[in-house]
């Protein structure tokens, strides 16, 4: 029982207390970075499971999809003749 002792008394020495100089006031630090990492650790998974789309929705159309819609609707205004609608949207191919 006096074996027992003798390690908690070592154990309580003056060198051993506060992290033997670890724990200081740098600690808080440590706890922020560890609370970022967490937080990137969620947005991460989250975006992994979520396939890399945010809240965003669908990734934008093509430039030429935006204008043959625009040249159909200028056609079916009336706007455009026939040949000219033809015209237009050859190019656009």
């Amino acid at each position: 029982m006096s074996n027992l002792y003798t390690v908690l008394a070592v154990a309580n020495d003056d060198r051993w207390d506060h992290m033997d100089g670890w724990g200081g006031g740098w600690m808080w630090l440590w706890g922020i970075a560890m609370m970022a990492l967490f937080v990137v650790l969620i947005v991460w998974l989250v975006r992994a499971a979520t396939g890399g789309q945010g809240a965003s929705g669908p990734p934008p159309s093509h430039p030429t999809d935006r204008a043959r819609e625009i040249l159909a609707e200028r056609y079916a205004r009336g706007e455009l003749t026939t040949e000219e609608y033809q015209e237009r949207a050859e190019r656009l191919r």
